[in-house]
């Protein structure tokens, strides 16, 4: 049925279930979470253990890899990430995936290798990443203590999310854009129609291939499967390879195939709500040959064994069987599973019978109706889909009255209003009802919406994707609750940022990668609604860390939003450590993340930050204050810019460092896509610089400088640069190490910053090569700068040019805590 293969010897050690009967034996049933197709090397289909060679999909959550036409029969066994509003499993157990391991993989309980670039082998627990061989596996202890990383993983048993109406990618927020363009609906399986991979449309003139469906819901999508038979094979054998070509391992003897014919789709299963045929000329084909396409129907039985499993169970795989009549209804079912479970004082009506389908894309469930008869329910279900028979599970629940919560994050909004303007415009813009939810505290142009009805949620979510509010496009994010009381003591779970559009796009491989390592409800991507979700989703969190994954400016864009939101979070001075991703990195220099991402293990990078040590660094607040109006107003009467306020973390530059910025920035937004790589980009750095060689500006004759309430005289310079950090212009030390007794030796949190002065281009390529440093000016912590002309000014590398006028920076705030990499782990990783 699936290709296993083994010697003889070790058949008797096999403990790997076969792709038929996997489906039975998930504890917990949850759907995966499939991106778009992609080519995967060196990967093994979960399903028929075959190669990966055409594209195929891949769980985003969890190490499932499966064929396109595998997919239907993947079981729903993904990671638990969150409780759901259903069942209250206990977690807590290893969650075992097989096979796709590196060849270098060892084994925990016997030491050798376990891992195999020929053959799918070997298991993994997707959360402590423990490794072993599958005859080994089952000796392991089955309680998971979430390994090396356990205090950085946010538990799923501390996360709710009502998930019922969204999408496995809305719910762990993964990029639209990443979604295959069929809908959810389609299924994507439907671009499958047909040939399974190990059959080839055989040349043999003495074998017949047949098309067979597995049901109605086959035939009207047109999905089948192809078997080969022998021209001349019995009846039952067709029966078997049809059914194995279905993965159904029941008895052929309860199945029979039914020639698909004009006949059969016209018969009362497949008549579509407008009482006409579908497609009814897809019969005629077959009217005059030997057929070849066939439906498996199962034979009509009078009674037969169901498993009825108890939802409030919080471990385990049990349930009670119980034999059904054609007059046994859910009522009875209830009646006769109640007394098996010990609850039989209880009365009937406070229990319901759901049906569970277990499909790989998604769980869907629905109660059953107390006359339903279960024998008619079965044969349904087998008429649509033999195939589904086998993902269907029936529960017996305690009716609750649930509470249903589901929290939405919509961003976009103008800042700064008060909470019944925000109201105001949700109810104009979305026609939110006053009834169905509330609203948190407006942040800055975001409010979380809390929402009691799926289908409102769902509403509200499609119709904010099409809204824009003063010209600016909302966006909705739905985010967990995070319950804090069931967070472990020792636990600090981290609150991973990634920017997939950073320096040289490595974001996305990271962005699956964390979401392995981790729980993907840590890990947020910048481009879908920004650090607000997170830090939201984050709120309540007594204690957590941040990683940023991207250049210099992302830093600065996440720290900005944590300085406007700290006031509503319980741990409000996370500490920050970064994986820097952009073209300069100064701040992930000095705080030794090094220059740059190269493709280093993200595990050994957790590690890392766990081990980071915590610093103080001082941020600064600068205000630009233009006093005359911007370029190209009409006659000058037009107003003046308003005062425009921004926060530095690393360095601000004003004039020729400024200007080769903006044409690199401008440079960049005309053609984005050659800017991929960190070599590219400083080589249109240093293209720019040549242009700017010959030019002589006098930047000392058009700006004034305070320091401190004390007019300084600049000297003959085309820059002047204000540095928070030791590092400028990727890693070039500005202000020099010799000693000098007029300033203090320069520190990040030591409250002041150092003014230097560069002369020209050339100058600055003297400082990039280590030969010279800049002029140094002056220390302070209050600076005055009067702009007599418009002049180019960079804060972080994001430029502009600022109209004339007065620029004033000064200290920030509290200082922030960052996470500097500890030297210790640095001389590990070198040797």
């Amino acid at each position: 049925v699936c290709n296993f293969m083994s010697h003889e010897k070790c058949l008797k050690n096999v403990k790997i279930p076969c792709s038929c009967i996997a489906p039975s034996l998930v504890r917990v049933p949850v759907a995966h979470c499939f991106g778009p197709p992609g080519h995967y090397k060196r990967k093994f289909c979960t399903v028929c253990r075959k190669s990966l060679e055409s594209p195929a999909f891949r769980c985003e959550v969890c190490e499932l890899h499966v064929h396109t036409d595998c997919i239907l029969f993947a079981c729903s066994d993904c990671r638990q990430c969150h409780q759901d509003g259903h069942q209250h499993h206990d977690t807590y157990h290893h969650h075992w995936r097989e096979g796709n391991l590196s060849s270098s993989a060892r084994c925990e309980v016997c030491k050798k290798t376990c891992g195999s670039s020929e053959v799918l082998s070997g298991m993994r627990c997707e959360w402590c990443g423990i490794l072993a061989h599958a005859a080994c596996y089952v000796i392991v202890t089955p309680e998971c203590t979430f390994g090396r990383l356990r205090n950085m993983i946010l538990p799923p048993s501390c996360v709710q999310l009502f998930s019922r109406n969204f999408s496995k990618l809305h719910c762990f927020r993964i990029s639209e854009n990443l979604q295959t363009e069929p809908d959810e609906d389609d299924d994507v399986d439907g671009t499958t129609q047909g040939p399974a991979k190990d059959v080839q449309i055989s040349t043999d003139s003495s074998k017949q291939t047949l098309k067979i469906f597995d049901g109605n819901d086959a035939v009207k999508r047109n999905q089948f499967r192809l078997i080969s038979v022998p021209r001349i094979a019995k009846n039952e054998e067709v029966v078997e390879a049809a059914l194995r070509a279905y993965y159904i391992n029941d008895d052929q003897q309860e199945y029979e195939l039914q020639t698909f014919t004009q006949q059969a789709l016209l018969s009362d299963d497949v008549i579509n709500r407008n009482d006409a045929a579908e497609d009814s000329n897809l019969g005629s084909v077959f009217r005059e040959s030997v057929p070849e396409a066939w439906i498996i129907r199962a034979k009509p039985k009078d009674e037969e064994v169901v498993r009825i499993y108890p939802a409030w169970l919080k471990v385990g795989m049990a349930y009670v069987s119980l034999r059904v009549n054609k007059d046994s209804t859910t009522q009875t079912v209830i009646k006769e599973v109640l007394p098996l479970l010990g609850r039989q004082t209880e009365p009937l009506r406070n229990f319901r019978l759901v049906e569970v389908l277990m499909g790989s894309k998604q769980v869907q469930r629905m109660v059953l109706d107390n006359q339903e008869l279960i024998l008619n329910r079965l044969k349904d279900i087998r008429k649509t889909s033999v195939r589904q028979m086998n993902q269907t599970r029936f529960y017996i629940v305690e009716n609750s009255k649930s509470l249903v919560r589901v929290h939405l994050f919509v961003g976009g909004l103008p800042p700064q209003l008060s909470p019944a303007e925000y109201t105001h415009i949700l109810t104009d813009e979305l026609a939110i009802k006053k009834q169905t939810k509330t609203i948190s505290d407006p942040f800055t142009g975001a409010v979380v919406l809390e929402i009691s009805c799926f289908s409102e949620a769902e509403r509200i979510y499609m119709l904010v994707k099409d809204t824009t509010v003063n010209e600016k496009p909302l966006n909705a994010v739905v985010i967990p609750e995070v319950t804090a009381s069931k967070i472990p003591q020792n636990c600090c779970p981290l609150l991973v940022f990634v920017n997939p559009k950073s320096g040289g796009l490595k974001g996305r491989d990271l962005l699956y990668s964390f979401r392995k390592l981790l729980n993907p409800h840590q890990v947020f991507e910048l481009t879908n609604g920004g650090p607000l979700p997170g830090f939201h989703t984050f709120s309540k969190v007594p204690s957590f860390r941040v990683l940023v994954c991207g250049g210099d400016g992302t830093v600065g864009w996440v720290l900005g939003a944590l300085e406007e939101i700290r006031h509503k979070l319980a741990c409000s001075e996370p500490s920050v450590a970064i994986l820097p991703l952009g073209t300069g990195n100064d701040l992930g220099r000095v705080l030794r993340w090094g220059a740059g991402y190269s493709g280093e293990d993200p595990y050994s990078i957790l590690v890392s930050v766990d081990e980071a040590d915590d610093v103080l660094m001082d941020r600064w607040t600068i205000l630009l204050d233009a006093e005359e109006p911007a370029e190209g107003a009409e006659n000058g009467m037009a107003e003046p810019e308003p005062p425009k306020i921004v926060q530095m973390n690393n360095y601000c530059g004003l004039g020729i460092d400024a200007e080769l910025s903006l044409d690199f920035h401008h440079a960049r937004e005309e053609e984005p896509g050659k800017f991929n790589s960190r070599f590219h980009n400083k080589g249109v750095y240093v293209k720019v610089g040549l242009q700017k060689i010959s030019h002589t500006r006098n930047l000392h004759r058009d700006i004034k400088l305070q320091v401190d309430q004390h007019e300084v005289e600049l000297p003959s310079i085309e820059g002047l640069i204000f540095i928070n950090i030791p590092s400028w212009g990727s890693g070039a030390d500005l202000w020099g190490s010799e000693s000098d007794n007029r300033f203090e030796k320069p520190r990040i949190d030591d409250g002041l910053l150092e003014v230097v002065g560069v002369t020209g281009v050339v100058h600055m390529g003297q400082v990039q090569g280590g030969f010279r440093s800049g002029i140094r000016i002056a220390q302070g912590s209050y600076f005055r700068v009067t702009l007599l002309k418009p002049i180019p000014v960079q804060v972080d590398g994001e430029p502009w040019i600022q109209a004339p006028g007065q620029i004033i920076i000064s200290a920030a705030g509290p200082k922030v805590h960052m996470l500097k990499k500890s030297k210790q782990k640095q001389k590990k990783t070198g040797s």
